[in-house]
C-alpha cells in the first residue's frame, strides 16, 4: 500500500507542476510580443479631433505610467528619433450623454461620457507592430443637483477611463492581441 501511497503522491505533484506551468503568470514584460530589439519608447501626447481639451493630455500620462509600471521599457514623450518605438494615438470623438434624468428636478442626474481613440505603435523604421483604431471607452458619473456644493465631476470620471484604457491598451500590446 505504501508504494501505491508515494506514487499517487508523485502523480499529484506532477499534475500540479504541470498545471501551474500553464497557468499564465510571466515575469514582468516576458509575455511581450514586441522585437526585442525596442528599449526605448516613445508616447507623444495624443493628438484629438475634438473640441475639448486635456483629454488627451490624461491619456497620455496615463499610458506612459502603464508602461513604466509594467514593463523595462524606457519611455519618454519625446518624439525623437532616439525612440525604437513610437506609439501614436488621436481622439477620435469624446461625447458626454444623460445616462439617468431625476423627473423630480427635471434635468439628468448621471451622464456617461464615450472615449473613441485610434493607436499604432510603429518601429523604428516605420512598420508596424501594434494597431487598433477603434478603441471605445465609456466612463459613468453623477451630477450634482445642488449648485451651492456643484463640484465638475467629468474630470474624475476622464481620469478613471483614462486608467482602464492605459490598462487595456498596454496589456493589448504586450500579449499581441
Amino acid at each position: 500500500m505504501r508504494p501505491l501511497l508515494r506514487l499517487l503522491i508523485a502523480a499529484s505533484f506532477a499534475l500540479a507542476l504541470v498545471g501551474a506551468s500553464g497557468c499564465g503568470y510571466h515575469t514582468l514584460g516576458a509575455a511581450t510580443h514586441l522585437p526585442p530589439d525596442v528599449k526605448t519608447l516613445a508616447v507623444p501626447v495624443f493628438a484629438t479631433q475634438t473640441e475639448t481639451n486635456g483629454t488627451e493630455t490624461m491619456l497620455t500620462e496615463a499610458v506612459v505610467r502603464e508602461f513604466m509600471t509594467r514593463t523595462r521599457f524606457r519611455v519618454t514623450t519625446n518624439s525623437g528619433a532616439d525612440a525604437d518605438a513610437i506609439l501614436h494615438g488621436t481622439i477620435l470623438k469624446q461625447a458626454v450623454a444623460p445616462l439617468t434624468y431625476n423627473a423630480a428636478t427635471q434635468q439628468s442626474s448621471s451622464f456617461v461620457i464615450t472615449i473613441v481613440a485610434s493607436v499604432t505603435l510603429n518601429a523604428r523604421d516605420g512598420s508596424i507592430l501594434y494597431q487598433n483604431k477603434n478603441y471605445v471607452y465609456r466612463a459613468e458619473y453623477q451630477s450634482s443637483t445642488d449648485l451651492p456644493t456643484f463640484i465638475q465631476e467629468d474630470p474624475a470620471a476622464i481620469q478613471r477611463l483614462s486608467r482602464q484604457f492605459a490598462r487595456q491598451l498596454v496589456a493589448d500590446i504586450l500579449e499581441g492581441m
